[in-house]
């Protein structure tokens, strides 16, 4: 263990020279506990099933460890981890990149709508979000931080509130990744091509302090929407997609699709009365604010324009929609003036 570790450093180092990865980073104690065994199986080590729910695995130096049997092990694994999370519990992990899921082969489109109220809306009306924490269970939470400030740092009260507040975290954890595999594996069996809001996640997560100098605004608010960000699973969703239906998910630029009409295609803030109504300003049209844009975003419908301004008396924008059609007022074509 002791030397695949050293050869896992040297790997980070290399790659961080050839300029290809970041600089390895310090392992933290109850955070980065685990090792990596690296081998044939049948060799340095072996895994074996005892009953239905039961296996165990052969590690150096160790022998046999008993661990719950989740699902079959390929021949072709050729390393595993173990590892402990904050919460206390040992897992173990064989490395094995499983094929693709296989599309139906009709043809179906699907857009995939990912907001804070609702997780994930598609665009066939159906609408499914994280399970999180019960009130009791965030009631409890909420206690146990407010005992964890007042305990004195390197004492064994501290190291049991901290255990009890990780085993809540990891219960919320483990709800988010069921979702997000349930709901990816879906999509993927269902439908043959995929299409997803190409978000700049780690910019909108970003924190609003700022600095001594120039603090920001409403820090408190924003802290807690990259919570809920975090919590919808935004970012997970869109890497399992792409590892399940390889080839067949498709990032759309996500400019005003909340803001535009997918019966007439007409743009405008006022469009979205509240967090689940859109109403059209311009034919009438009305749906769920999150399935209208996850409508725009199965039809690859990346919104260029600007919305129309309100004051009638100011001129459009260039390029706005109009109500009964497209743009009026674009620039001239090169090839049209040159005729």
């Amino acid at each position: 263990m002791q030397q695949q570790a050293l050869r896992d450093f040297a790997q980070a180092m290399a790659r961080f020279f050839a300029g290809t990865h970041r600089r390895p980073r310090w392992r933290k104690a109850g955070v980065h506990e685990g090792f990596r065994i690296v081998g044939r199986r049948g060799g340095q080590w072996d895994v074996r099933r005892l009953s239905r729910k039961v296996g165990e695995v052969r590690i150096p130096k160790v022998g046999w460890v008993r661990f719950r049997w989740s699902r079959d092990v390929p021949d072709e694994a050729r390393s595993f981890r173990v590892n402990r999370d904050r919460a206390g519990r040992w897992h173990v992990c064989f490395a094995v990149i499983p094929p693709p899921v296989e599309g139906p082969g009709t043809g179906a489109v699907v857009g995939v709508d990912r907001g804070v109220a609702v997780s994930a809306a598609l665009s066939t009306g159906e609408l499914s979000s994280v399970p999180g924490l019960r009130d009791s269970e965030a009631e409890r939470l909420g206690r146990l931080q407010r005992r964890l400030a007042r305990a004195q740092r390197g004492s064994n009260r501290r190291r049991r509130i901290k255990t009890a507040i990780a085993r809540l975290k990891a219960r919320q954890t483990d709800r988010r990744k069921d979702w997000v595999e349930k709901t990816s594996t879906d999509l993927a069996r269902r439908f043959d091509l995929i299409r997803v809001e190409d978000l700049k996640i780690g910019a909108m997560v970003r924190s609003a302090r700022g600095t001594i100098a120039a603090p920001g605004v409403n820090v408190r608010a924003k802290t807690g929407l990259n919570r809920s960000i975090h919590a919808a699973g935004w970012g997970h969703l869109a890497i399992r997609l792409e590892h399940k239906a390889a080839g067949r998910v498709e990032k759309i630029n996500p400019a005003y699709t909340s803001q535009t009409c997918h019966a007439c295609g007409h743009c405008a803030a006022d469009n979205r009365e509240s967090q689940t109504v859109f109403r059209c300003r311009a034919c009438g049209h009305v749906d769920h604010a999150d399935v209208n844009a996850a409508k725009n975003i199965a039809a690859g419908r990346a919104v260029t324009c600007l919305p129309r301004p309100t004051d009638p008396d100011r001129p459009p924008v260039r390029g706005a929609l109009q109500p009964l059609g497209g743009a009026l007022n674009r620039e001239p074509q090169p090839v049209l003036s040159s005729a």
